[in-house]
């Protein structure tokens, strides 16, 4: 696997390829429970990215991207040295809020699955926000 992201075919979703390094396992040379959430924040970073937005958190316009909701389904474990594909695509794209429907794999098995509710928020008040135009049009591309 190539040590670059990639948007796969027509209908794959966005990947990126991930190491996984002791630092990530427990001491059984397991995955700890909360790196799958930090593989997809990698993923969903990077996917982002091929957008333009290099800081994907803090928006050009000034508000905010967060973690407004995640469900994670853990079905097999990720073990030391495994090289891992966590993929993203957009399952549901809201005024103030975009679903992301992400997978991680070893090979062709699924190991991890979630879905992680990004919202847009006034950096003053904390408050939904809508997400800047330029951004819901691109998202709604892949949607």
């Amino acid at each position: 696997m190539s040590e670059v992201a990639s948007t796969g075919g027509a209908n794959a979703p966005f990947a990126i390829p991930v190491r996984v390094y002791i630092e990530d396992t427990d001491a059984g040379g397991i995955v700890y429970y909360v790196n799958y959430l930090k593989f997809m924040e990698r993923s969903r970073t990077e996917f982002l990215r091929q957008y333009g937005y290099d800081k994907p958190a803090i928006l050009d316009d000034g508000s905010l991207l967060v973690v407004h909701r995640a469900e994670v389904n853990y079905r097999r474990s990720a073990r030391l040295d495994d090289l891992l594909s966590v993929t993203t695509e957009v399952d549901t794209l809201a005024r103030t809020n975009v679903l992301f429907k992400q997978g991680i794999y070893r090979g062709n098995e699924l190991l991890c699955e979630g879905l992680i509710r990004i919202a847009c928020v006034n950096p003053d008040t904390m408050r939904p926000c809508a997400m800047p135009p330029g951004m819901r049009e691109q998202l709604a591309t892949v949607a």
